[in-house]
């Protein structure tokens, strides 16, 4: 029997908050618990060094390490991650890690019913080979270990950030965005069926998305009670558990109201818990991370005109958000507060003002129009021409 999770909040928080991050706490607990147990001391720097999905991170890589020395080397006899002992990880080498990510590049788990291939592209891979060096280095510093491996890791090239195209869409995307939402364009018989019952929810939620630079988390933790439209604002919560009030916009308010007086079910009706949710799905329940995903891949698709699963993410619509305010001359550190970024150089990426450079470039250079101008295909008016005409 599944037991039902209560909270008993005393803070400022809302519940679906404080459930969020408990969620993450015992996911971390879960982790920990499959590993040695003189790794106590790392679990508590961790937990006081590093965000929660951090950690969580670090712990899944470092589980798949250790299950990897049991599973694939010789460096130990334990059968289990948690019997490894403080003796085999002192016989690591920093060759052993190397190999370790070697294989973490592809590699085969077979499962009952069918063999799973993994690849792992080099931005994942770095992050392994981070989540061992963390573990190295504290193990060193606590001369656990005698020696600091981390030097002989190879390292893991990475694009540069400036190097990497950012995808957004432009303006007229946005305007087709938001017409396929408003009036089924581009849907599918199946998909217009949901479309009549979802489609104010799934504008504000677009409209959120694009105007703000909200991350999937930050919208979808999202309440009834976040909103004060009295005073004309709302409140999220970012990473760190920092609370952030945002100021609302007349498009926002208008499409927000639609959805919450037009479609929206009442409270009441809503499944247990989720009464102060924003955005429910048919059943009444707040939506899921992969249900706000999807929702957002279809829309985009049609703006793009490609098939879904070539649709935008929502962080696609982050960036898109950041490129449009930078675009009509707002600030970049104004644009860094919006989007709660840690450091302005991320938000420069987006000040992208050679965005339209290539498209301007090759409009000068119409080699078929000019062929065809030249061999009088093209009948070439002139302006006086087209004013008598």
């Amino acid at each position: 029997m599944v037991k039902e999770i209560r909270v008993h909040n005393k803070s400022d928080k809302p519940d679906n908050i404080i459930l969020k991050e408990a969620l993450i706490e015992d996911k971390c607990a879960e982790a920990e618990h499959c590993l040695p147990r003189f790794l106590r001391g790392f679990f508590m720097y961790l937990k006081g060094g590093v965000l929660p999905m951090t950690r969580l991170a670090y712990l899944n890589d470092i589980r798949f390490f250790m299950n990897y020395l049991v599973e694939e080397t010789d460096l130990t006899e334990a059968t289990t991650p948690t019997e490894i002992k403080l003796d085999d990880l002192r016989g690591v080498k920093a060759v052993d890690v190397n190999l370790f990510l070697d294989y973490c590049r592809r590699y085969k788990v077979e499962g009952e019913r069918a063999v799973y291939i993994y690849q792992n592209d080099n931005k994942s891979l770095a992050r392994k080979r981070s989540s061992v060096s963390v573990l190295f280095k504290y193990l060193y510093r606590d001369e656990l270990v005698e020696k600091n491996i981390t030097d002989g890791f190879d390292p893991i090239r990475l694009p540069k950030a400036g190097d990497k195209e950012i995808k957004t869409l432009q303006d007229d995307e946005v305007m087709t965005m938001l017409d396929a939402v408003s009036n089924g364009i581009g849907l599918s018989e199946r998909e217009l069926k949901f479309w009549q019952r979802t489609k104010l929810r799934d504008k504000a939620i677009l409209v959120l998305f694009v105007t703000y630079g909200l991350r999937l988390s930050e919208l979808r933790e999202l309440n009834l009670s976040s909103f004060n439209f009295r005073r004309g604002e709302f409140k999220i919560y970012r990473k760190r558990g920092k609370e952030s009030i945002m100021p609302l916009n007349r498009s926002v308010t208008k499409v927000l109201n639609d959805y919450i007086k037009g479609e929206r079910r009442p409270s009441q009706e809503s499944g247990a818990g989720e009464q102060d949710a924003l955005f429910l799905s048919l059943r009444g329940r707040r939506l899921t991370e992969r249900q706000i995903r999807e929702l957002v891949k279809k829309y985009t698709s049609i703006a793009m005109g490609t098939g879904r699963r070539e649709g935008y993410s929502p962080h696609k619509l982050r960036a898109t958000a950041a490129t449009s305010l930078i675009e009509r001359g707002h600030s970049v550190f104004d644009v860094q507060e919006l989007l709660d970024h840690d450091n302005v150089s991320t938000t420069q990426l987006y000040a992208a003002h050679k965005k339209h450079a290539k498209r301007d470039l090759v409009k000068g250079m119409e080699w078929e129009t000019e062929y065809e101008r030249a061999s009088g295909e093209i009948e070439i008016v002139t302006d006086e021409e087209a004013e008598t005409e």
